[in-house]
């Protein structure tokens, strides 16, 4: 398993993360989460769709809270051609809790929970922590990388700006 150093910090100390750095032009690696009824998801669902693969440590957090609200809104105005996961080790109970009381129901919160396939494949996952860092993925509809921000600390939001034009060159 690839390890790499000092790609970002937590509260200011660096964080090695597990897993292959990955690049735009790359084909999307496929991952094995669950959604918050425990059923099995992959990107290979979401074929055709262009998919935005939001990476969190932890919904019940205050970064991870704004930073799904704030794609919840804008999966509104950018339509059904469009997925967006955010996916983090949270169970999937606390995922469908959080959802309930924030009110989100146009992002799909899934739970890298069982086997971190998504944080692996991704090279997202935080070693000794087994948290996933805060980083963003836009696949096209043909299943390529085509955009991605790996935030350099873990409690700063993205930005949100870019991800959203990366998806819009893809409509």
């Amino acid at each position: 398993m690839n390890k790499r150093a000092n790609v970002v910090t937590m509260k200011g100390n660096p964080v090695t993360l597990l897993g292959p750095e990955i690049t735009p032009g790359m084909v999307a690696p496929d991952f094995n989460v669950v959604d918050n009824g425990l059923g099995p998801v992959s990107l290979a669902d979401f074929k055709g769709k262009v998919v935005v693969l939001s990476a969190v440590p932890s919904l019940d957090t205050p970064t991870c809270d704004m930073e799904t609200r704030r794609f919840n809104q804008e999966a509104q105005a950018l339509g059904d051609k469009v997925k967006i996961l955010t996916v983090s080790m949270d169970l999937p109970f606390a995922q469908k809790r959080w959802c309930g009381s924030a009110g989100v129901e146009n992002v799909q919160t899934v739970s890298d929970y069982q086997t971190a396939s998504f944080g692996q494949a991704y090279g997202v996952l935080i070693e000794g922590l087994r948290l996933l860092t805060r980083a963003i993925f836009v696949v096209d509809a043909k299943g390529k990388v085509a955009y991605v921000q790996t935030v350099p600390e873990i409690s700063s939001e993205p930005d949100y700006a870019a991800v959203i034009e990366a998806v819009k060159k893809l409509l």
